[in-house]
C-alpha cells in the first residue's frame, strides 16, 4: 500500500471490514431495486451476537469481554506517522504482533479459569496481505510458540495471494520495495513462511488441517480500479485485478470462486458471497467436494473420421460449476465459468490416450468444496443445494491446424442443473438424493428423486469420516461421467 492508502486504511476503525456496498438487482416483477449488503462485520453482529472489542473511543483493556468478540489486528498502525514511527512492518512483525494479540484477547476473556484458558480458540479471517500475516504465525515457527498457533482454530482468507503476485506473467521481484510488493516475491514469501521456493502456496511444515483452512478466490479483473485500472490491466483476466486465479489458494484447501474484484466497489470483503461463504465455514455444520470423472468425451463426426484415418486431433474443454444453497437469491457459493475466466480446463491429452482410451493417470477436476449449514434449513429436514455443471469443447486441431467449419458457438457437451438434498439418520449414516431440474422440479415428491447408492474412497479434500457417492451423467452425444459427492460432517 502507499502512504497515502495506508493513513486512509487506519483512519477506520475496523480497517476496511467495516465496508459494505450497495447494488441494484431486478425483483420478480422486473423492478429494480437496492440491494444492501452491511459488511462482514455488521452482518456478524446482527446474525451471531459479536460485539466488536471498542468502548468509549478505545480498545477495551478489561477483563469482561465476552467470548464472541471481533478484534482487528491493526497490524499497519506503526506505519502511520499519527500512530507510530511511519515505518512499515514486515510480515514477521506483523505475525507476531498477532500472536501477541491471541495472548491478549485469551487474558480479558478468559481471565484466570484454567479451564477457559485452555479450550480458547479464536478464528482468523483475513483480506489480501491479512492472509500471509495469518500463514506466517502458522508457519515461521520463531514468530510464536506453539501454544498460540494452537489457539487458531480456522483461518479464512480473502484475495491472498498465496503463491504471490505476477504483473505480465512475471512474479515481482524481491529487489522491488516499493509499496511492500517484496512481499509477494515467492523469494521473500519462502523466507518468511520458511517454506522451499516451490512451495509457497503449501503449509508445509506448519502441522496445520489444511481443511481448516479456507481461500475464497475472486474472479472479477475488470472492476480492479486501484492505480486506475493499471493493475487490473498489467495483472490481466483470471484474476480479482491483482491477484491471479491461480495464486490465490493454499493447495489443498477448500475454496471458492466469486465474481468479485480484490476490493473496490465490486469488493470481494464486501460482498454477499464471501459473507455466506465465512458463516458457513465457520458456524456450518456439512462439507461437501464435488470430482468430476469424465468416461467418455465424444468428438463431432467430421473430427471423429478425421482420428480414425490417423490423423492427430488436439482439443480442450471448459468445465462449468456453480453451486447455490436452497433459498439463495443474491449469490452463489462458488461459480467457475467461462465468461468469468474461471472454468477448470483439461486437455483431451491428459485424460485419454491418442485411441481414445481413458487415461490411467487421468486429471479428475475437483470442481468446488464447499460449507453447508443444517440450521438454515426453513423447510423439510435436508439441506438442499443446487450444483450448474457444463462441459464444452474450447476448440479442435487436426494435425496442428485449428479446425473451425463445423463449429457451433454454445454446442455444450453435457449442461444440467443438478438439485441435492442431503441429510444424517438417526444412525449418523448420510443420506443424499438428487434432481436433474432441468427435466423435473426439483420440489417435486421424494419419489420423484433418485436416491445415491453409497461409494467408497476420498474425493478431493480429506475429511474425517466422509461419504461418498457416484452420480452418473451422461448426454445423447455420448458424453459419460461420475459425479463423485464427498459429505463429511463439519464443527
Amino acid at each position: 500500500m502507499t502512504q497515502d492508502e495506508i493513513v486512509q486504511t487506519t483512519s477506520t476503525p475496523f480497517m476496511g471490514f467495516e465496508a459494505g456496498s450497495t447494488k441494484i438487482r431486478q425483483a420478480h416483477d422486473g423492478r429494480i431495486l437496492k440491494f444492501v449488503f452491511e459488511s462482514p462485520l455488521v452482518r456478524l453482529m446482527k446474525d451471531y451476537g459479536y460485539v466488536d472489542n471498542y468502548a468509549a473511543g478505545a480498545e477495551r483493556r478489561d477483563n469482561k469481554m465476552p467470548a464472541r468478540t471481533i478484534a482487528i489486528h491493526r497490524y499497519y498502525d506503526p506505519a502511520d506517522p499519527a500512530f507510530g514511527d511511519g515505518r512499515k512492518p514486515s510480515i514477521p512483525d506483523a505475525a507476531a504482533a498477532l500472536a501477541q494479540k491471541i495472548l491478549d484477547l485469551r487474558d480479558r476473556i478468559c481471565g484466570t479459569s484454567e479451564t477457559a484458558r485452555r479450550d480458547f480458540k479464536v478464528y482468523l479471517v483475513a483480506h489480501s496481505m491479512g492472509g500471509l500475516i495469518c500463514r506466517c504465525l502458522l508457519q515461521n515457527k520463531t514468530v510464536t510458540t506453539a501454544e498460540v498457533r494452537g489457539m487458531v482454530d480456522k483461518v479464512f482468507t480473502y484475495a491472498t495471494p498465496h503463491n504471490g503476485i505476477e504483473m505480465g506473467g512475471i512474479n515481482v521481484p524481491s529487489f522491488l520495495s516499493m509499496n511492500d510488493m517484496n512481499n509477494f516475491s515467492r523469494t521473500n514469501m519462502a523466507k518468511y513462511l520458511k517454506v522451499p521456493k516451490d512451495k509457497v502456496n503449501t503449509l508445509e511444515g506448519s502441522g496445520f488441517p489444511e481443511e481448516r483452512f479456507f481461500c475464497l478466490v475472486g474472479t472479477n479483473s475488470r472492476d480492479y480500479a486501484v492505480a486506475n485500472g493499471l493493475s487490473s490491466f498489467a495483472v490481466g483476466p483470471m484474476s480479482d485485478g491483482l491477484v491471479r486465479i491461480e495464486n490465490a489458494y493454499v493447495d489443498r484447501s477448500p475454496r471458492a470462486f466469486v465474481n468479485r474484484s480484490h476490493s473496490g466497489h465490486f469488493g470481494i470483503v464486501n460482498s454477499e458471497e464471501g459473507y455466506q461463504n465465512l458463516v458457513r465455514f465457520l458456524f456450518g455444520d456439512i462439507s461437501a467436494t464435488a470430482r468430476l470423472e469424465i468416461a467418455a468425451l465424444p468428438f463431432p463426426p467430421e473430427i471423429e473420421q478425421a482420428r480414425k484415418r490417423g490423423k492427430r486431433i488436439a482439443s480442450s474443454y471448459y468445465i462449468e460449476a456453480t453451486v447455490a444453497p436452497r433459498g439463495a437469491y443474491t449469490y452463489d457459493l462458488t461459480s467457475r465459468t467461462q465468461a468469468h475466466a474461471s472454468a477448470v480446463r483439461r486437455e483431451y491429452a491428459e485424460l485419454f490416450d491418442k485411441d481414445g482410451n481413458l487415461s490411467a493417470a487421468a486429471r479428475s477436476p475437483v470442481l468446488f468444496s464447499v460449507f453447508l449449514d443444517s440450521s438454515k434449513i426453513e423447510t423439510g429436514k435436508e439441506v438442499a443445494f443446487s450444483i450448474d455443471l457444463a462441459v464444452s469443447n474450447a476448440g479442435y486441431e487436426i494435425d496442428g491446424a485449428l479446425f473451425l467449419k463445423s463449429h457451433i458457438p454454445g454446442e455444450y457437451l453435457f449442461r444440467n442443473t443438478l438439485v441435492l438434498f442431503a441429510r444424517r439418520d438417526e444412525a449418523k449414516q448420510w443420506k443424499l438424493r438428487y434432481v436433474w431440474a432441468d427435466d423435473r422440479w426439483a420440489s417435486g415428491s421424494k419419489s420423484e428423486a433418485d436416491l445415491i447408492r453409497l461409494g467408497g474412497g476420498a474425493v478431493g479434500i480429506e475429511q474425517d469420516a466422509a461419504s461418498v457417492f457416484s452420480i452418473p451423467l451422461a448426454s445423447a452425444k455420448g458424453f459419460t461421467a461420475n459425479l463423485a459427492i464427498s459429505l463429511s460432517a463439519w464443527q
